[in-house]
């Protein structure tokens, strides 16, 4: 079992920016990988970006070059930092660990962006 809590959301004008945070019970070495996504009213969960234990990371298109994912092992956190926002980045931001063929997730923080 592990418990992720997120942090960090809020409600930002575009072009802003904002840091998530995803701290975990116990040590994050025994993910496989962490992540981030988000869910918008009436859409679908979507992937935002993922790292792995060995750091590789991975970023939905809409993303790139806009958002940074990465790791604090010491402190069993991960980041999300989040920099220019647009108001179609509004969305609940959930933080999702894998180990093997488990998955949890932490209970969302919401992220809004005004234009």
């Amino acid at each position: 079992q592990a418990q992720l809590v997120e942090s960090g959301g809020g409600l930002v004008q575009a072009g802003g920016s904002l840091r998530l945070s995803c701290t975990a019970s116990g040590s994050i070495f025994r993910f496989n990988s962490m992540g981030w996504y988000r869910q918008a009213p009436g859409n679908q969960r979507e992937l935002v970006a993922t790292i792995t234990s060995g750091g590789s990371t991975n970023y939905a298109d809409s993303v790139k070059g806009r958002f940074t994912i990465c790791r604090d092992n010491a402190k069993n956190t991960v980041y999300l930092q989040m920099n220019s926002l647009k108001p179609e980045d509004t969305a609940v931001y959930y933080c999702k660990a894998t180990r093997y063929w488990n998955d949890y997730w932490g209970q969302g923080t919401q992220v809004t962006v005004s234009s």
